[in-house]
């Protein structure tokens, strides 16, 4: 399985940014995905998730202001990122859970940029 990561990208504070992740290759069932990021000098953490059925969790510093959405059909998970700050600047990073063949593998897209500075 691969993962299509885009849309980082540079932005003033208070600006918005979406990004996209599309997911190809020998897809079972997806199930859990989400978005990480990783601030330079920091642990990556998990930004926002989102199950099957479109439930969703998100890390409480950008909860209110990202929104995680899904297409199953499209195999895709999109993160809206509104009213931006500059500790949101990091290396964000798709990932999702494949089930297939009874067994479960999860899979990294590689990293888009975001940053945030005016």
């Amino acid at each position: 399985v691969q993962l299509q990561a885009s849309g980082g990208g540079l932005v003033q504070p208070g600006g918005s940014l979406t990004l996209s992740c599309v997911a190809s290759g020998n897809i079972g069932r997806l199930d859990r995905m989400a978005w990480y990021r990783q601030a330079p000098g920091r642990q990556r953490e998990l930004v926002a998730l989102i199950e099957p059925d479109g439930s969703a969790g998100y890390l409480a510093s950008v909860r209110g202001r990202f929104t995680i959405s899904r297409d199953n059909a499209k195999n895709a998970i999109t993160l809206q990122m509104d009213s931006l700050k500059s500790e949101d600047t990091a290396v964000y990073s798709c990932n999702a859970h494949n089930h297939i063949d009874g067994s479960t593998f999860g899979y990294w897209g590689q990293g888009t940029l975001v940053t945030v500075s005016s």
